[in-house]
């Protein structure tokens, strides 16, 4: 696959023979700003850091599904899923507008703070991280092995917000969030770009969502390339994605909660003010919500039949995956794509 780029809006796609204007998709801008051209050019950064991660297949995995299954391995990138990619793209894109930055800080689970402190590594530069005291400990003693200074803060989502404005304002740092910043949701967009040079004839693609950073970028760019695609969201209960898409209005009021669930990851009930536009746009108004128990027995199967350890997020795809909500879509949906987006799990507290 090639990409041309015409102009700020428009790329050219010489994809499998069959050229594609952009500008011509109904995907051509996301009302709030990221294009397709920002993914690409994303890639053009990143590249030389990433991994281009494999795609497995698992016979059995189609059996149960009654599908063909393409499982995306995120959990094989750098820090260990698919926040790599976001985070380098934003350090990167700072680094350009000021050389001169003082350092980085955010707030996160896990996976963002690990990716972040990689991607500081990287570009040479401080990085801050708050993280809430009951993150998994190998995901926070991941962060400090990327050299970020780790700090710890209460268990509401507010508190997170609280730790990192006082580092802001204390030290001077620029704040990258998990996914609601136009270049980390460009970066999380190359997934795509991969995952269709990979697999062209994908249908769909099932992606586990918290802020809904990985599933914008996903959507942007693999309806760009394909406009008939399907990119259907997987949470677990209690998120209340699908009245939003439905309704296209946020359905959450007050500050952000937590979600009662195992799949750390994606416990965020709220999506973003800049993720949520793009999402009621473009995502399928289905969503996949998945229970505790089938989220822990796609990890199971990814575990036993696949020999590959994926975090409680990622076994929430797995899940939808194997459901009957998918069993009952339209049987041309044959080639689906499954993100599993990571696999920093405590293997010394497993959900079982």
């Amino acid at each position: 696959m090639q990409y041309f780029v015409v102009n700020s809006l428009t790329v050219l796609i010489s994809y499998k023979g069959k050229n594609v204007d952009e500008s011509q998709c109904k995907v051509a801008m996301a009302k709030d700003g990221v294009v397709f051209n920002d993914v690409v050019k994303a890639l053009q950064k990143i590249s030389q850091y990433i991994h281009k991660t494999p795609v497995l297949t698992c016979s059995q995995a189609d059996k149960r599904s009654g599908r063909n299954l393409y499982f995306k391995c995120e959990f094989q990138q750098k820090t260990g899923s698919f926040k790599a990619r976001g985070a380098l793209n934003a350090v990167l894109k700072a680094k350009e507008r000021s050389a001169n930055c003082a350092g980085f800080v955010t707030h996160s689970s896990g996976n963002h703070g690990q990716a972040l402190a990689w991607a500081s590594q990287v570009a040479g530069t401080p990085c801050y991280v708050v993280v809430p005291e009951m993150a998994p400990e190998v995901k926070k003693s991941a962060i400090r092995g990327y050299g970020a200074q780790l700090v710890q803060c209460g268990a509401q989502p507010q508190d997170r917000y609280d730790a990192c404005d006082r580092l802001q304002q204390e030290l001077n740092l620029e704040f990258i969030p998990p996914y609601d910043h136009f270049d980390v949701i460009a970066g999380q967009g190359t997934i795509s770009l991969e995952f269709l040079d990979q697999v062209p004839s994908l249908d769909a693609i099932l992606v586990p969502i918290s802020g809904g950073g990985l599933s914008s970028g996903i959507a942007i760019a693999a309806k760009a390339i394909k406009p008939d695609i399907k990119v259907y969201l997987v949470t677990p209960r209690g998120k209340k994605m699908e009245e939003c898409l439905k309704t296209g209005r946020r359905p959450w009021h007050g500050p952000p909660q937590y979600l009662d669930t195992i799949a750390d990851g994606i416990r965020l009930q709220q999506t973003g003010h800049i993720t949520t536009p793009i999402l009621t746009e473009l995502a399928e108004k289905e969503v996949f919500e998945m229970d505790e128990e089938e989220i822990v027995l796609g990890m199971k199967f990814a575990f036993e039949r696949m020999k590959v350890v994926i975090e409680a997020a990622a076994g929430a795809s797995v899940a939808a995956a194997f459901s009957n909500k998918l069993k009952t879509m339209d049987p041309k949906m044959v080639n689906i794509g499954v993100i599993l987006c990571g696999g920093n799990v405590d293997i010394n507290h497993l959900p079982w």
